[in-house]
């Protein structure tokens, strides 16, 4: 069949030359991993909590107990309001929220660890009158933003030794640990 290409005498493809474009900067993702984050282990969560103690920052050790013990998106666990959690005073041993990925209701306990920075948290003066339980130092948000949050990840697996690339708020999702 003439024109139909193949090697009877049909037309073939001439190999087009073109020039070699060398990018101007190396790509964003060099040398980073890619994919799922590492789940944090549990002697690696107790380092973590231990130097959050030591180191008298009580919002810091509110909002890892809390990532760890309910499992929260980021997103869900900055905007977690201080009624959330406190009734009369005392702190919930259960708390059900809406996601506001999915708009579903998910429940978690607190365990009594969490419970009692919690108290503390919220009976700071820094706390007096504040609606959301994370609350932002500029005006302009009520809340932390969940970018502050995955900062403060970074440097709480950092603080440990652990690499800031293979960890992220995803990592405290992964298990329950106690």
């Amino acid at each position: 069949m003439p024109g139909a290409g193949g090697l009877d005498g049909g037309f073939t493809m001439s190999s087009i030359h073109l020039p070699i474009i060398r990018p101007s900067q190396p790509p964003w993702n060099k040398n980073r991993l890619i994919g799922q984050k590492r789940p944090l282990l549990p002697r690696q969560v107790w380092a973590i909590r231990a130097r959050l103690e030591l180191a008298g920052n009580p919002r810091n050790l509110v909002l890892f107990n809390l990532a760890i013990d309910s499992k929260l998106r980021g997103c869900d666990l900055v905007r977690l309001k201080v009624a959330d959690l406190v009734v009369a005073g005392a702190v919930r041993d259960r708390v059900s929220i809406v996601q506001s990925k999915t708009g579903r209701p998910v429940q978690f306990e607190v365990s009594e660890n969490t419970r009692r920075s919690i108290f503390k948290w919220v009976r700071s003066p820094a706390m007096l009158g504040r609606e959301f339980l994370f609350p932002s130092r500029f005006h302009s948000s009520s809340h932390i933003s969940t970018r502050q949050y995955a900062r403060l990840v970074r440097s709480w697996v950092s603080v440990i030794g652990l690499d800031p690339c293979g960890y992220g708020t995803h990592s405290l999702r992964r298990k329950k640990l106690r």
